[in-house]
């Protein structure tokens, strides 16, 4: 519908702005910052309910407006973001791995199934294993990266969760180092992924229902605000 497209749109503009908010409010150090950001995920997770005014998307808004002017008037307005992509990356890997228990379908699974049925191209027991084994390695890499995130935010200096309990880490980060590897290396190492099992998928499956990777992306998105929706559940 016309309102899942302008939700679709509004998320991907917030999603937009809260990565150069979370960057700056790290290299920066700026508690205001770190606050906006942290109101823009709010936003990012609440904007569904709040167009369609339901009462506690509205209520649960309030309440995190003024958990955020409190946050931001005491010293630990950066922690909370420090936590945020350990907290994503490990939210996302679970949806992978959960994807490969009993009687589920691989989320990879998903996506190429979809793609190759607007094409009339029906999935071989070959697509099926690659789809499953695709699937597990973004579980692991998704893993990985929560471990290398969370070990960040607790080690970060001086606003970490070590530090914050008075604990001095063997090693640590400045907020800095950290925002640039969280914030920006991050979508680096998923990007970087996403291109080179795209370029080994062409090796593996030379008959595709798209051209290439623009033509690729067309056919994502044309799989509708409702497939995506549902996509993870």
């Amino acid at each position: 519908t016309a309102q899942d497209g302008v939700t679709a749109a509004l998320r991907l503009l917030l999603l937009m702005a809260y990565l150069p908010l979370a960057h700056y409010a790290g290299t920066r150090h700026s508690p205001t910052l770190a606050v906006l950001a942290l109101g823009d995920l709010a936003l990012l997770v609440l904007i569904e309910g709040l167009l369609r005014r339901r009462l506690a998307a509205w209520l649960a808004m309030a309440a995190t407006v003024l958990a955020l002017i409190a946050l931001a008037r005491s010293r630990y307005a950066l922690t909370p973001l420090l936590l945020v992509p350990s907290v994503f990356t490990a939210m996302i890997g679970w949806w992978f791995a959960r994807s490969l228990g009993p009687g589920r379908e691989p989320l990879i699974a998903k996506v190429v199934g979809a793609l190759y049925a607007q094409g009339g191209i029906p999935l071989t027991p070959r697509h099926r294993s690659y789809t499953r084994q695709l699937t597990l390695a973004w579980a692991l890499l998704l893993a990985l990266m929560t471990l290398v995130n969370l070990t960040l935010a607790l080690i970060a200096v001086p606003d970490g969760v070590l530090a914050q309990f008075g604990i001095v880490a063997p090693v640590t980060v400045t907020n800095a180092q950290w925002s640039w590897i969280a914030n920006v290396a991050n979508y680096g190492v998923l990007v970087g992924f996403m291109l080179v099992e795209f370029q080994l998928r062409k090796r593996v499956f030379p008959v595709r229902p798209y051209r290439n990777a623009l033509d690729f992306a067309r056919r994502m998105a044309a799989l509708g605000p409702v497939f995506w929706r549902d996509f993870f559940r």
